[in-house]
């Protein structure tokens, strides 16, 4: 019960990672409340805000309502499977305005309100670091979150601590969409997995227990970080290690 007596904001629980580190969180004792567009999933056991985080002026008043806090974790995101030349500016609001300005927003708004030692945690992108093919406001949105982290973590240090979270492909709706996007959806997952050291993707719980970490007091020392959670697969060279 390592966040007894700890109370936790995290963006977009619905599902996927963000649901996976609600149930984390919640199974090691804080209070948690989350959000999304919309009303809440079913058998959801933190409590829930209808929030869109691109949305200043919601945010703000989000933060009124949940007072004070120990930890928040930027997870909600969305995802555009489209080169530079193709995205539109709808696709610039859309995914600027929740992956970057949504991050922007409720650190914004919720750092005044964390208690002293609070933690804030970041999910970004291995994609910030490495281009993924044909996401490039994606990659760009990501890239964006690394910076911030690590301008949050100069700036309102020793107050607050900041990292980033950098998760590999993990088993989402996400992880889907962009093997859809290959001329062979079935060889294109057979060929990233054996990029993978540990050969499986990701599972949510993987990243909540990095979140877990960050959260805890075991991380105090911790700050201005990108942890890189991706079964080894950007430690590899380019080289197919079946082939070897």
């Amino acid at each position: 019960m390592r966040l007894t007596g700890k109370r936790a904001f995290v963006t977009g629980g619905r599902q996927g990672i963000g649901r996976g580190i609600v149930d984390q969180f919640i199974a090691e004792g804080a209070k948690v409340i989350t959000c999304g567009r919309g009303p809440a999933p079913d058998g959801l056991g933190a409590g829930w805000l209808s929030l869109d985080v691109s949305d200043a002026k919601a945010v703000g008043t989000a933060a009124q309502e949940l007072g004070a806090l120990d930890i928040v974790v930027n997870n909600a995101g969305v995802q555009v499977e489209k080169t530079v030349v193709d995205s539109t500016d709808a696709d610039w609001d859309l995914v600027m305005g929740a992956n970057a300005k949504g991050v922007f927003n409720v650190c914004r708004a919720l750092i005044p309100h964390m208690r002293a030692g609070g933690s804030i945690i970041n999910i970004g992108s291995i994609s910030g670091n490495v281009a993924d093919p044909s996401m490039a406001l994606y990659n760009a949105s990501k890239a964006f979150v690394h910076g911030l982290t690590r301008s949050i973590a100069v700036d309102h240090g020793p107050a607050v601590r900041c990292n980033a979270i950098c998760p590999g492909w993990i088993e989402t709706g996400m992880l889907d969409a962009g093997f859809d996007l290959a001329n062979d959806p079935a060889q294109a997952k057979t060929d990233a997995l054996a990029r993978h050291a540990v050969r499986r993707f990701g599972k949510p719980a993987d990243i909540a227990a990095m979140a877990l970490w960050l959260a805890s007091e075991e991380s105090s020392f911790a700050t201005g970080q990108l942890f890189t959670v991706d079964g080894g697969m950007t430690a590899a060279s380019p080289l197919n290690p079946g082939l070897f």
